[in-house]
């Protein structure tokens, strides 16, 4: 019998979902989830063919700026999504007029794809970014360091490097995103002047806490999170990029947002989280976090290696980025 040092119980408060990669989700009360995270998340994305490659908010800021929804229960691989424009015009992914409306609003040729086929892996391919394109995606200044990316276990750096989403999926990194009003309020209370409105992160679950903990989450790192008809496990915690300092319906631009979370929190914010077990999360579920008192570890020579390895792989990688 599995030996649990600690358990709490905490709640799901909200829960969003994302039709189109980098615009603004729908709110909704209850969602099924399978192992690619809650069911039709993020089936359509922009995609740039001059850069031949998933196109983001990092790169076309003015993304963020559009709503989206779906037109009717989602179905199928591509459901029909309507996108909201900053100026309240509605579309349909269903009009042919999509494409240039979307090329007007960011300034270039783009076009509304739905999410490939995991077969088509040149789909999925990053371009060949350089220091300072990780630069402007972090919001970093050019005497600032690249950040620290030995948060990921090695194969998933191997996979950021190559493609701009995992295979299969449109999601940045682990299919659930979860974070606690418990965090966004101490972020909040070390910046008064800013916003850390929820809708910044872009979180798939909104969970309550009881009070006192800040970034309670984080403890929730390698833990079960046992949900009444679902089942997640928690990741790592989610290393943020500039998005969340953009321009979004409702939001201004802030970059207080994100000096805050870097300076108190490591640049690290909700976390990410795998779908153990597939079912249905509503808004007022309690999710009883398990974390295990005795977890198998490897021996400290063993984790001193692995250590070495991801940090000699990240030189590596930086090293043979082009500085321009």
């Amino acid at each position: 019998m599995t030996d649990w040092r600690r358990q709490m119980t905490v709640t799901v408060t909200e829960i969003w979902r994302y039709p189109v990669k980098s615009m603004g989700g729908e709110r909704l009360d209850n969602v099924a989830v399978d192992e690619r995270g809650l069911v039709a998340d993020r089936m359509w994305a922009v995609r740039d063919p001059e850069l031949g490659s998933i196109t983001t908010a990092r790169r076309r800021p003015a993304l963020l700026r559009c709503g989206a929804r779906y037109a009717a229960d989602p179905l199928g691989s591509a459901p029909e999504v309507v996108i909201v424009l900053p100026d309240g015009e509605e579309i349909s992914s269903a009009d042919p007029a999509v494409h240039a409306r979307l090329s007007e609003l960011v300034g270039s040729e783009v076009r509304l794809e739905p999410i490939p086929p995991p077969s088509d892996k040149d789909a999925y391919r990053a371009p060949r970014e350089t220091k300072a394109d990780i630069r402007a995606h972090f919001g970093l200044a050019e005497d600032e360091p690249l950040p620290d990316l030995r948060v990921f276990p090695l194969r998933k750096i191997a996979d950021m490097i190559r493609y701009v989403t995992p295979v299969g999926s449109l999601v940045d990194s682990y299919p659930v995103h979860v974070i606690t009003r418990a965090s966004l309020a101490a972020m909040a209370a070390l910046t008064p002047g800013s916003d850390f409105d929820v809708r910044r992160f872009r979180p798939n679950l909104v969970v309550d806490t009881e009070p006192g903990e800040e970034l309670p989450e984080n403890s929730w790192c390698n833990a079960d999170l046992d949900l009444p008809n679902a089942g997640l496990h928690g990741e790592i915690p989610t290393l943020r990029c500039v998005m969340p300092t953009r321009e979004q319906r409702g939001l201004p631009t802030d970059i207080q947002v994100m000096r805050t979370v870097a300076k108190h929190a490591n640049r690290c914010l909700g976390i990410y989280a795998t779908v153990s077990s597939p079912g249905t999360i509503g808004v007022g579920d309690e999710i009883v976090v398990r974390r295990s008192a005795s977890p198998s570890r490897p021996t400290a020579m063993t984790q001193v290696g692995a250590r070495g390895l991801k940090r000699g792989v990240v030189r590596a990688v930086s090293a043979m980025m082009p500085k321009e």
